[in-house]
């Protein structure tokens, strides 16, 4: 049989579902880990990859469920679902590969001012770094604060801060993370376009006249 066939599709919809699952569990499976061990305490970070995780393991059963049983309504829903992620993660992936490092800057002091002191303490831990920035309109916020800094360097002549070190690495970070998007992307618009097609093909060993 041609590989544009009943099977073939059928086939290539389930291995690219197999696919999704294992990333889905290898998600919450490093969530886990970290919370374990201790690299991350904050139950917002946490949460926020169990729930990607979780989302893409659901989406991921949909999809096979619906290629094994050829189930019509199942398929559709995944095919709207798996594009509006695509448009989503193609978006974001394009504006990472964008951002330069004033907008890199901007980006990081905002997520700074957002996290809590446990993921804050976990970061300068992390990163042997201390405070953000040292002179950002004085604010307590991003100014060096020695009291609640955990990282060794703070014992040390001297401590860099946590938003020079990101800011280092932040323009290949961001490169990586915006590559691998946008390869997933891909494969969602290719999940989308296998859908489609397997869902408008008929089983060549059901009854003929059976409605597809």
């Amino acid at each position: 049989m041609v590989c544009g066939g009943f099977t073939c599709s059928k086939n290539a919809l389930i291995a690219l579902n197999v696919v999704y699952i294992l990333v889905g569990l290898l998600l919450i499976g490093v969530a886990g880990w970290g919370k374990s061990y201790g690299i991350v305490s904050s139950i917002n970070v946490i949460g926020g990859v169990i729930a990607v995780g979780v989302f893409l393991l659901l989406i991921a059963v949909v999809g096979l469920v619906g290629a094994v049983n050829h189930h019509q309504v199942m398929l559709f829903f995944y095919m709207v679902i798996l594009f509006l992620v695509f448009i989503i993660q193609f978006g974001v992936s394009c504006s990472c590969l964008a951002l330069n490092r004033r907008q890199q800057e901007c980006l990081l002091k905002l997520t700074w001012t957002r996290m809590s002191n446990a993921t804050r303490q976990d970061l300068e831990n992390q990163l042997n770094c201390c405070g953000f920035m040292n002179d950002t309109e004085n604010s307590d916020i991003y100014v060096i604060n020695y009291n609640m800094c955990l990282a060794s360097c703070r014992f040390a002549l001297h401590c860099e801060t946590c938003g020079d070190v990101m800011l280092t690495h932040a323009g290949e970070a961001l490169r990586i993370l915006g590559g691998v998007g946008l390869f997933f992307s891909f494969t969602e618009i290719l999940g989308v376009w296998l859908a489609m097609r397997f869902r408008n093909q008929k089983d060549p060993r059901a009854n003929p006249s059976a409605f597809l």
